[in-house]
Formats: structure tokens, sequence, C-alpha cells
């Protein structure tokens, strides 16, 4: 299982290095248009977003458009884990200690079960709504803590597989949204 998780991860790194800054763009405009036409997105108040690596499917307009009309969350690394902390704009934000992912530097949410929307990233999907993402579990253990979410994933269509390899402690996602 961990070679093939290996395989495909290093599968995907180079099909994401051919993707072209048009491309990209063009596919994550249609991603962040299926999304916030969804159903899960219109309803919830409170969404759980993450601010995307240079890989992953960009993020940054999302949350700069919506943090104003809707709670917008985002992770915070906290050893192991992730915590879950509110974005109230820009000037909130601090460089991350583990990998230098902008994080908002404020108080840890008091209740997570008010997240209803979590919008996760990954490196492969399947048919099946499964996922796989890097390897360290920080979403696997963040979603066990608020299983009522509605769990999304955005992905480039090179990311969608016929089968993504699972263990018992892979979250499945309600939907992954790909162009």
């Amino acid at each position: 299982m961990i070679e093939q998780k290996r395989a495909l991860r290093k599968q995907i790194k180079e099909l994401k290095s051919q993707l072209s800054a048009d491309e990209r763009k063009r596919q994550t405009e249609i991603i962040h248009s299926k999304l916030e036409s969804s159903e899960a997105f219109c309803n919830a108040s409170s969404v759980l977003l993450y601010w995307a690596l240079p890989d992953e499917v960009g993020t940054e307009r999302l949350i700069e458009k919506w943090h104003s009309s809707k709670e917008i969350y985002l992770p915070v690394i906290h050893g192991d884990d992730l915590k879950i902390v509110r974005y109230t704009g820009k000037d909130s934000l601090v460089a991350g200690d583990k990998y230098g992912i902008p994080e908002p530097n404020g108080p840890e949410i008091d209740d997570e079960s008010r997240i209803e929307l979590v919008i996760v990233p990954g490196v492969a999907f399947d048919g099946d709504n499964n996922r796989m993402g890097r390897g360290a579990g920080y979403y696997d253990r963040i979603l066990k803590r608020i299983p009522e979410a509605t769990k999304t994933a955005l992905a480039y269509s090179f990311q969608m597989v016929s089968k993504v390899p699972v263990e018992a402690h892979d979250i499945k996602m309600n939907m992954v949204i790909s162009p």
C-alpha cells in the first residue's frame, strides 16, 4: 500500500509540473465556479478552507471573496495536528512554522462542530470520493473531529484517477470538484 501511494504521488507530481500557468488558471476558475454554486457551499455559513500551496488548486481568491460574508477558517499546524483559526483578512496572516504556509494569527475556534463545510486539498482522488493526501495525516485527524461537516475536495483534472489506494484511517469525501 505504501509503495502504491508513493508511486501515485510521484506520478501526480510529474503531471503537476507539466501544467501550464494558463491551464492552471482555467481549471481553477471552473473549480471555483462549481464550488460556489454547490448547495453545500451556498448553505454553509462556516467554512474551513486551506491556503493553497503552489501546486494545489488555488484558494486565495475564494478566501478573500467570502471571508466578509461567511465565517472562513484556515488550518494552523500545531505539532502533528491542525488547529482551526478564523481568517479575518490578509493582515492577520503569518508564515506558518512548518511549511511557510500563511496561517491566521488569532484564537482557535471555540467549537469545531460549527464548521459546516471543509474544503480539503489532496494529491489524488477517485470516482468513489476517496482521497489521498501528502501522507502526514493532518486532514484525516481533523475530519475525524468534525464528522458532521460536508467534506469537499478540489482537484485538477489529472488528479482524478481510476482508484486511490485507501487505508482504514483514510476519510472519504462527500464530493470532489474537478473541471
